[in-house]
Protein backbone atom coordinates (compact mmCIF):
# COMPACT_ATOMS: atom_id res chain seq x y z
CA UNK A 1 0.00 0.00 0.00
CA UNK A 2 1.43 3.16 -1.20
CA UNK A 3 2.14 6.16 1.19
CA UNK A 4 -0.75 8.22 0.23
CA UNK A 5 -3.14 5.43 0.50
CA UNK A 6 -1.98 4.18 3.53
CA UNK A 7 -2.49 8.35 4.77
CA UNK A 8 -6.14 8.25 3.32
CA UNK A 9 -6.89 4.55 4.99
CA UNK A 10 -6.11 6.07 8.52
CA UNK A 11 -7.67 9.31 7.81
CA UNK A 12 -10.62 8.13 7.09
CA UNK A 13 -10.30 5.10 9.85
CA UNK A 14 -10.47 7.59 12.30
CA UNK A 15 -13.70 9.68 10.56
CA UNK A 16 -11.12 12.75 10.30
CA UNK A 17 -11.89 13.15 6.35
CA UNK A 18 -15.80 12.42 5.11
CA UNK A 19 -14.86 8.75 3.19
CA UNK A 20 -16.83 9.45 -0.02
CA UNK A 21 -16.20 13.51 -1.03
CA UNK A 22 -18.93 14.19 -3.46
CA UNK A 23 -19.46 17.28 -5.75
CA UNK A 24 -23.12 18.36 -5.53
CA UNK A 25 -24.10 21.89 -4.61
CA UNK A 26 -24.79 20.71 -0.84
CA UNK A 27 -21.57 19.25 -0.17
CA UNK A 28 -19.51 21.73 -2.15
CA UNK A 29 -19.35 24.74 0.54
CA UNK A 30 -17.95 27.71 -1.86
CA UNK A 31 -16.30 29.95 -0.21
CA UNK A 32 -15.92 28.22 2.83
CA UNK A 33 -13.46 28.04 4.91
CA UNK A 34 -15.21 25.77 7.35
CA UNK A 35 -14.34 22.56 9.02
CA UNK A 36 -15.94 20.68 6.62
CA UNK A 37 -14.24 22.53 3.36
CA UNK A 38 -11.41 22.50 4.52
CA UNK A 39 -11.31 18.70 5.07
CA UNK A 40 -12.47 17.87 1.91
CA UNK A 41 -9.98 19.98 0.65
CA UNK A 42 -7.52 18.50 2.14
CA UNK A 43 -8.45 14.49 1.27
CA UNK A 44 -8.59 15.94 -2.68
CA UNK A 45 -5.46 17.84 -2.04
CA UNK A 46 -3.90 13.65 -1.21
CA UNK A 47 -5.73 12.20 -3.52
CA UNK A 48 -3.89 14.73 -6.47
CA UNK A 49 -0.95 12.89 -5.59
CA UNK A 50 -2.45 9.89 -6.84
CA UNK A 51 -4.24 10.82 -9.49
CA UNK A 52 -0.90 12.17 -11.00
CA UNK A 53 0.87 8.94 -10.16
CA UNK A 54 -2.07 7.23 -12.28
CA UNK A 55 -1.68 9.23 -15.40
CA UNK A 56 2.10 10.16 -14.91
CA UNK A 57 3.36 7.73 -13.60
CA UNK A 58 6.59 8.74 -10.82
CA UNK A 59 6.03 12.17 -11.46
CA UNK A 60 9.07 14.88 -10.01
CA UNK A 61 8.40 18.90 -11.24
CA UNK A 62 10.89 21.08 -10.46
CA UNK A 63 9.99 24.67 -9.40
CA UNK A 64 8.50 26.24 -12.36
CA UNK A 65 7.29 22.88 -14.33
CA UNK A 66 4.17 21.76 -15.03
CA UNK A 67 2.48 19.37 -17.18
CA UNK A 68 -0.93 20.23 -19.25
CA UNK A 69 -2.15 16.90 -21.20
CA UNK A 70 -5.46 18.34 -22.69
CA UNK A 71 -5.19 22.09 -23.99
CA UNK A 72 -8.73 22.28 -24.69
CA UNK A 73 -9.93 21.16 -21.62
CA UNK A 74 -12.85 23.03 -19.45
CA UNK A 75 -11.88 23.41 -15.81
CA UNK A 76 -14.37 21.98 -13.70
CA UNK A 77 -12.46 21.95 -10.95
CA UNK A 78 -8.80 23.16 -9.94
CA UNK A 79 -7.15 20.92 -6.40
CA UNK A 80 -4.06 22.91 -4.63
CA UNK A 81 -2.32 20.91 -2.60
CA UNK A 82 -0.37 22.88 0.20
CA UNK A 83 1.83 20.68 1.57
CA UNK A 84 3.42 19.49 -1.82
CA UNK A 85 3.32 23.02 -3.44
CA UNK A 86 1.40 21.49 -6.40
CA UNK A 87 -1.86 22.50 -8.05
CA UNK A 88 -3.92 20.26 -9.98
CA UNK A 89 -6.64 20.69 -12.77
CA UNK A 90 -9.79 18.56 -13.54
CA UNK A 91 -11.86 18.24 -16.20
CA UNK A 92 -14.66 16.45 -14.79
CA UNK A 93 -12.97 13.28 -13.21
CA UNK A 94 -9.90 13.35 -15.44
CA UNK A 95 -6.77 15.06 -14.04
CA UNK A 96 -5.53 16.96 -17.13
CA UNK A 97 -2.39 19.27 -15.63
CA UNK A 98 -0.63 19.43 -12.69
CA UNK A 99 1.81 22.05 -11.77
CA UNK A 100 4.28 23.70 -8.93
CA UNK A 101 3.31 26.61 -6.86
CA UNK A 102 4.57 29.56 -4.27
CA UNK A 103 1.89 29.56 -1.59
CA UNK A 104 1.92 31.72 1.43
CA UNK A 105 4.30 31.76 4.16
CA UNK A 106 3.50 30.82 8.06
CA UNK A 107 3.65 34.43 8.10
CA UNK A 108 0.84 35.21 5.61
CA UNK A 109 -0.77 32.10 5.08
CA UNK A 110 -3.07 30.75 2.01
CA UNK A 111 -6.32 29.60 3.84
CA UNK A 112 -7.68 26.20 3.03
CA UNK A 113 -10.98 25.48 2.12
CA UNK A 114 -13.28 25.88 -0.95
CA UNK A 115 -13.74 28.91 -2.82
CA UNK A 116 -15.46 30.19 -6.34
CA UNK A 117 -13.09 32.17 -8.75
CA UNK A 118 -14.95 35.48 -7.93
CA UNK A 119 -12.87 37.70 -10.47
CA UNK A 120 -10.30 37.32 -13.68
CA UNK A 121 -8.13 39.93 -15.06
CA UNK A 122 -5.79 39.03 -17.58
CA UNK A 123 -3.58 42.33 -15.89
CA UNK A 124 -4.01 43.06 -12.73
CA UNK A 125 -1.55 44.69 -9.97
CA UNK A 126 -1.87 44.35 -5.94
CA UNK A 127 -3.78 46.43 -4.27
CA UNK A 128 -1.73 45.66 -0.59
CA UNK A 129 1.76 44.86 -1.73
CA UNK A 130 3.06 48.04 -3.67
CA UNK A 131 1.32 47.92 -6.96
CA UNK A 132 3.00 44.39 -7.68
CA UNK A 133 2.00 42.62 -10.98
CA UNK A 134 -0.43 39.96 -10.79
CA UNK A 135 -0.72 38.70 -14.51
CA UNK A 136 -3.56 36.03 -14.77
CA UNK A 137 -5.54 37.13 -11.79
CA UNK A 138 -8.09 34.80 -10.31
CA UNK A 139 -9.57 36.28 -7.16
CA UNK A 140 -10.44 33.66 -4.51
CA UNK A 141 -11.76 35.64 -2.02
CA UNK A 142 -12.65 39.72 -0.77
CA UNK A 143 -8.86 39.85 0.72
CA UNK A 144 -6.56 39.65 -2.16
CA UNK A 145 -6.30 35.57 -1.88
CA UNK A 146 -5.81 34.96 -5.99
CA UNK A 147 -4.20 32.61 -8.47
CA UNK A 148 -1.62 34.56 -10.35
CA UNK A 149 1.61 34.31 -12.61
CA UNK A 150 4.67 34.73 -10.41
CA UNK A 151 8.28 33.79 -8.59
CA UNK A 152 8.69 29.88 -7.61
CA UNK A 153 11.61 29.69 -5.51
CA UNK A 154 10.36 25.96 -4.96
CA UNK A 155 8.88 27.03 -1.22
CA UNK A 156 5.80 29.05 0.54
CA UNK A 157 6.67 32.55 -0.23
CA UNK A 158 4.00 34.82 -0.96
CA UNK A 159 1.23 36.58 1.02
CA UNK A 160 -1.17 34.53 0.94
CA UNK A 161 -1.80 34.04 -3.27
CA UNK A 162 -1.28 31.15 -5.06
CA UNK A 163 1.76 32.02 -7.79
CA UNK A 164 2.01 29.78 -10.90
CA UNK A 165 4.20 29.56 -13.81
CA UNK A 166 3.56 32.05 -16.35
CA UNK A 167 2.75 30.02 -19.28
CA UNK A 168 0.72 27.69 -17.29
CA UNK A 169 -1.13 30.98 -15.59
CA UNK A 170 -2.15 31.73 -19.10
CA UNK A 171 -3.46 27.91 -19.93
CA UNK A 172 -5.55 27.94 -16.53
CA UNK A 173 -6.38 31.40 -17.35
CA UNK A 174 -8.02 30.12 -20.66
CA UNK A 175 -9.85 27.07 -19.16
CA UNK A 176 -11.45 28.39 -15.75
CA UNK A 177 -14.47 30.99 -15.79
CA UNK A 178 -16.11 32.80 -12.90
CA UNK A 179 -17.21 30.22 -10.17
CA UNK A 180 -15.37 27.77 -10.78
CA UNK A 181 -14.28 25.75 -7.63
CA UNK A 182 -10.62 25.76 -5.92
CA UNK A 183 -10.14 23.41 -3.46
CA UNK A 184 -7.34 24.61 -1.30
CA UNK A 185 -6.39 21.76 1.36
CA UNK A 186 -3.61 21.29 3.92
CA UNK A 187 -3.14 18.34 5.93
CA UNK A 188 -0.29 16.31 8.53
CA UNK A 189 1.59 14.18 7.34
Amino acid sequence: MSRLSCALAAALTLSLVPAAPAFTAEAIHLGSEDFDARQQAAVLALAGLEDVEDKYGELALKPGQFRWSDDGAKASRVVVNLNEQLLFVYSGSDLVAVSTISSGTAKNPTPSGIFPIMEKRRMHRSNRYNDAPMPFMQRLDNYGIALHAGELPGYPASHGCIRLPREFAAKLFAATEVGTEVLVGAYME
